[in-house]
């Protein structure tokens, strides 16, 4: 059973704690007495340490209030299976939205500057909570939708008093509003999209593709593991999978570890491209018992660089015209993006709402351009046959990213070949997954 890790009461008259941030991120090994995360209460804030060695897991927001003696995240033993979270967090109840509960609402508006900052708050770490000020200041703050790190502070060492906001506020009423952006993204529910092959024998093998891709991008690689059955999944937002509402990259595991759980499978070979790389990280370091193999094809999470550049423009393009140049900034070899191919994926990206929902998932995952989740620590805990291949060419996600991998892991790169291996050399890429399967 996980450790939990309790909201501590550090004054007589405190009823709730808030979290302020995290020292530790999800996923990494913390030990006994290790500075764990900072609260903030009524009077005072302070430093909470680990009660028990483990691995951080299930973690609540930044920002959010905890009841003095309920957990506020999980602790792991190496090796335990991380499932669904144990409880909801106190007080949580109602604002806790599952997946197939989701509202559809005209309110996630994906191109706000609001909406951008509550997302690098959410995700990166750089929240407002991180600067020094008073609780009144924080909720004055928080009421007005001011970011604190704006602010200067006029107390002790820099400290953001009441009455700064204040100011800021009545500045603030006097400047002309911004323009109004139209909201775009409705939240879907639903199960993930799952197919299968119709042949094949043995362990089969889960494929989970990359960033505004889909299913349909393994064709090629297909043909040299047929012998094996072959499952696919969607990403949310993508391919036939609902758009569903994603705050976080830990918010993205939970679907798809649901979605793999739901596979009932005693055991898989798990391939993953780009975020899809990712993900399978995410997932063989929680169900290493149930994988036979890993394969990563420029796996994200194992550095902060990515193109943020071509990421937005994939997503914002409305047209082929302004489609095609970031689609051929995906392989090393433009002529294999052809006038026709850019066509085709623009055809299937007309539904303004996959636009709008693949653009507020990119918010969240790779604000201002940073992949902002890390998964090192997750890989260095793998010990399953594992096997990474990238492109020496990719103008995505640097190749070098591959060379923070442990040493029992295979290496291979490829001369000449960007960003998507599986469809710019599918015959190499293929037997190196046969010879695994």
């Amino acid at each position: 059973m996980p450790t939990e890790v309790i909201m501590p009461k550090v004054d007589m008259d405190m009823a709730k704690g808030k979290i302020m941030s995290w020292h530790i991120a999800e996923g990494e090994r913390v030990s006994k007495g290790d500075p764990l995360f900072d609260i903030e209460t009524d009077k005072a804030a302070m430093e909470v340490e680990a009660p028990a060695d483990g691995i951080l897991y299930h973690t609540a927001p930044e920002g959010m209030e905890i009841p003095i003696g309920t957990p506020c995240a999980w602790l792991y033993a190496e090796g335990e299976d991380v499932g669904e979270q144990p409880a909801p967090f106190a007080g949580q109840g109602a604002h806790t939205v599952q997946p197939e509960q989701a509202a559809v609402t005209d309110e996630d508006d994906t191109t706000s500057p609001e909406h951008a900052l509550a997302s690098v708050d959410a995700v990166a770490g750089e929240a407002t909570d991180k600067v020094r000020a008073t609780p009144r200041a924080r909720s004055l703050a928080s009421g007005a939708g001011l970011n604190l790190a704006d602010l200067i502070g006029t107390g002790p060492r820099g400290r953001v008093q009441a009455q700064d906001v204040e100011n800021e506020i009545a500045l603030r009423d006097t400047r002309p509003a911004p323009p109004q952006t139209p909201v775009a993204f409705r939240a879907e529910t639903g199960a993930l999209a799952v197919t299968r092959s119709k042949g094949g024998t043995g362990t089969p093998i889960v494929m989970i593709h990359g960033f505004a891709s889909n299913a349909m991008s393994w064709g090629q690689i297909e043909a040299h593991v047929k012998h094996r059955p072959i499952i696919r999944i969607d990403l949310p937002g993508h391919g036939k999978s609902p758009k569903l509402r994603i705050d976080s990259f830990a918010d993205l595991v939970r679907e798809m570890r649901r979605a793999f759980d739901d596979l009932n499978l005693e055991t898989a070979h798990l391939v993953g491209h780009s975020l899809g790389g990712a993900i399978s990280i995410a997932l063989a370091d929680t169900r290493a018992k149930r994988l036979s193999s890993l394969t990563l094809l420029a796996p994200a999470g194992l550095g902060p660089d990515i193109n943020g550049n071509a990421v937005t423009g994939i997503c914002r393009a409305t047209r082929t015209e302004s489609l095609a140049p970031w689609l051929r900034a995906l392989v090393a070899n433009e002529d294999l993006v052809t006038d026709s191919y850019a066509r085709l994926a623009m055809e299937g990206r007309e539904d303004a709402n996959l636009r709008a929902a693949q653009t507020r998932l990119a918010d969240a995952l790779f604000p201002d351009g940073v992949q902002a989740f890390d998964l090192r620590a997750a890989l260095q805990r793998i010990d399953l046959p594992t096997r990474i291949l990238w492109g020496k060419q990719d103008a995505i996600i640097p190749w070098q990213h591959a060379l923070r991998a442990p040493g029992h892991m295979a290496l291979h790169l490829f001369d000449g070949i960007g960003h998507m291996a599986h469809i710019e050399c599918p015959d190499a890429v293929g037997k190196i997954i046969k010879s695994v399967v």
